[in-house]
């Protein structure tokens, strides 16, 4: 019967570990643990008091700081995996969990599951034919070394990577390997995790490759797995259900869950709010159950999308009460400029007025004084626009008797973007990437009130880094939305680049897209 050695990477909350930790290793399986060493110290002592004592659980042979993108995950992963390996030689199976992941099956079901399949189950899809990569980085991710954390270090991550693009300092792919990417949440036979083993000690040219990717937690395992066991021998899923939003964020499950989640042909589910507690217990309890039947479904993907475009009465999917007016119009185009520095995407506004014959609005949802027409008193305030932004939009596009409209929005105002691309209308979005310098910062910091005239040198030197970090953050989340069609101009870019996103923007052609952006004022403070 198989025995499951759980591979467990965690860095908070040390009470649900220990949770998750006895209430699987009581069905008789087994568990290694990495516990982040850039996390609480007393979280880890809380966590090794509770649990040294148990002969299911051994803790990773070395603990190390853990970044996202990095390779630090996928080395502490192999920590884990190593001590695994040793301390449990009757396991059978090697499953990768995170702490926000429960059982949606009994152990009887798992074990028996496994069993009758006697494969890895692992994403892998070929990374440059597939299209598991939607936006961003691509290729760049192998052929550039990757030294610099990206969220931590931004400047130094985008600063390397540009030098070296500069300079053409590109690096080759190790040639019999086949680069395959997928999710990170795997199960894998001993056998195969034992032959992955001995390919890190005798692949050093494949690992330094690996150590210098960026995010290799989706390649890695995935590409490794693929070079050592046979095709046939694998499984291109993961046993782990998870689900995404429109907006490119994991959807997290609540105690009005636990129906859908049984149903599914998965043997766990991520993520787990902290919240559903009783969704937790139910499920604690289901793991260590015999004799259960699950009748398997599989409709969770197709139900959310449907319940999430569609709407419905409850607390959960329902409409906003501003959207009972139906939609935009799915013949309506919205396009929206995003940007930080308002005086940038006004100038661009401007550019686009005279250029196309595009109704265009400024900052409607910022500025109390943008100029609107009379709507009947909903265009009055700040919070009615926000109120009733839907029906006010649609009110614009009746008002200018137009398909097309274009708006400004602040890169902080990421529900109103995520509302809109919720719409069925068409949205397209154009965000300005500036640059902002210390004087810029000041400014703003005085704008909106963090500073005024007799603020110290010294409080100006503290609050800046976080200013700019603020923008940065919010910048991120945008692209962290990963928004269908996005476009992207950037302070220093060359003309043609931008001009590209702005045709692509205004689904016009390039040469208008070059007169809008060859104004050389557009980015001057």
């Amino acid at each position: 019967m198989a025995k499951i050695a759980y591979i467990l990477l965690c860095h908070k909350d040390p009470d649900a570990i220990i949770k998750q930790a006895e209430r699987l290793t009581a069905a008789g399986d087994y568990m290694a643990i990495h516990f982040d060493a850039s996390a609480s110290v007393e979280h880890f002592r809380t966590i090794r008091a509770a649990l040294d004592d148990n002969p299911n659980v051994v803790f990773a042979h070395k603990r190390i700081k853990c970044g996202w993108g990095e390779w630090s995950l996928v080395q502490a992963t192999l920590y884990a995996v190593e001590s695994a390996v040793k301390a449990f030689p009757r396991a059978t199976h090697f499953y990768m969990l995170s702490g926000d992941c429960m059982a949606i099956k009994s152990a009887e079901y798992t074990h028996r599951f496994l069993d009758d399949n006697d494969a890895d189950f692992i994403e892998s899809f070929d990374y440059f034919e597939s299209d598991w990569i939607k936006t961003g980085m691509k290729e760049e991710r192998l052929i550039y070394r990757h030294f610099f954390n990206e969220r931590r270090q931004k400047w130094l991550f985008y600063t390397s990577y540009h030098l070296q693009k500069r300079f053409g300092l590109t690096r080759e792919i190790p040639g019999d390997i086949q680069v395959q990417i997928g999710s990170q949440w795997w199960c894998l036979r001993r056998r195969t995790v034992e032959w992955v083993l001995e390919f890190t000690k005798k692949r050093r040219d494949v690992m330094r490759f690996f150590r210098t990717t960026w995010i290799p937690d989706e390649t890695f395992f995935q590409t490794i797995v693929r070079h050592v066991v046979p095709e046939n021998e694998i499984r291109t899923r993961t046993l782990t259900f998870l689900m995404f939003t429109d907006y490119g964020m994991p959807v997290v499950f609540y105690d009005d869950h636990y129906d859908l989640l049984l149903s599914q042909d998965f043997l766990f589910a991520r993520k787990i709010s902290p919240e559903a507690r009783d969704l937790k217990r139910r499920l604690g309890l289901l793991y260590a159950a015999e004799g259960v039947q699950f009748q398997i479904s599989n409709e969770g993907r197709s139900l959310f999308k449907f319940l999430s475009g569609r709407g419905r009465i409850g607390r959960r999917f329902a409409t906003r009460f501003w959207e009972t007016e139906s939609t935009l119009g799915r013949e309506r185009e919205l396009m929206i400029v995003i940007c930080k520095k308002w005086h940038v995407a006004k100038r661009v506004l401007e550019r686009i007025r005279q250029v196309t014959n595009v109704p265009a609005i400024e900052y409607l949802f910022n500025e109390e004084d943008t100029p609107l027409p009379d709507l009947g008193g909903i265009q009055k305030t700040l919070g009615k626009r926000t109120r009733h932004r839907r029906a006010l939009m649609r009110m614009l596009f009746d008002y200018y008797e137009t398909d097309r409209l274009i708006v400004c929005m602040d890169p902080g105002e990421l529900d109103l973007l995520q509302d809109f691309a919720g719409d069925r209308s068409i949205t397209r979005m154009l965000e300005i990437q500036c640059k902002f310098t210390e004087d810029y910062l000041i400014g703003h910091a005085m704008r909106v009130g963090l500073a005024g005239e007799q603020t110290s040198a010294e409080t100006l030197e503290r609050l800046l880094p976080t200013i700019r970090n603020d923008m940065v953050f919010e910048s991120d989340r945008i692209r962290d939305a990963e928004f269908e069609n996005m476009s992207r101009m950037r302070e220093g870019a060359p003309v043609d680049q931008n001009a590209r996103a702005l045709a692509t923007f205004l689904s016009i052609g390039e040469d208008k897209g070059r007169e809008i952006a060859n104004a050389d004022y557009l980015f001057a403070d």
